[in-house]
């Protein structure tokens, strides 16, 4: 157990939830000039299977999240475990995130990366803030795994492959 003040407990908070090992996803969308945007992030979940609906998380200080909202549409790009310079490449601000990155159109028009372990493509259907984030629910549209790749991890701090274990 561990217990101190407010600072203390974030910090430790971080340092605990990074022992959480997560997926990691690529959201892409298009902004309101029509160029593609996109951001790394380590919250996607699933919420139901019926009706069909992922989330994630983004920083209410992201300067990605107000063109995928205002889009109204995003595909999560599951990365696969050789795309790490991809998720660190889309985890940055500023420069521009697609250069050199081969991508293709989705139908709902968010980018799909090039071998991305899976897709999935979504229509937003809800959004509200939560402490220093905001959620974003997304009812699936269309969803593919179009690589035999294993998925992109994140543990420790460290981007790793998966390995089975039998």
């Amino acid at each position: 157990m561990y217990a101190g003040d407010a600072e203390s407990i974030r910090d430790r908070f971080r340092e605990v939830l990074a022992h959480f090992g997560s997926g990691v996803v690529v959201i892409t969308s298009g902004s309101p000039d029509g160029s593609p945007v996109g951001m790394t992030v380590g919250s996607f979940t699933s919420i139901s299977i019926e009706p069909p609906l992922v989330g994630f998380f983004a920083g209410n200080t992201s300067t990605t999240l107000p063109s995928v909202v205002s889009n109204g549409a995003f595909c999560a790009n599951v990365l696969a475990e050789d795309q790490h310079l991809l998720a660190r490449t889309f985890a940055r601000s500023g420069a521009d995130k697609f250069a050199g990155v081969e991508w293709t159109a989705s139908m709902n028009g968010s980018p799909r990366l090039a071998g991305a372990h899976a897709w999935i493509e979504c229509t937003i259907d809800d959004h509200r803030p939560i402490g220093d984030h905001e959620l974003v629910v997304g009812r699936v549209d269309a969803l593919g795994v179009p690589a035999v790749n294993d998925p992109l991890i994140f543990h420790r701090s460290v981007f790793h492959g998966l390995r089975a274990h039998r």
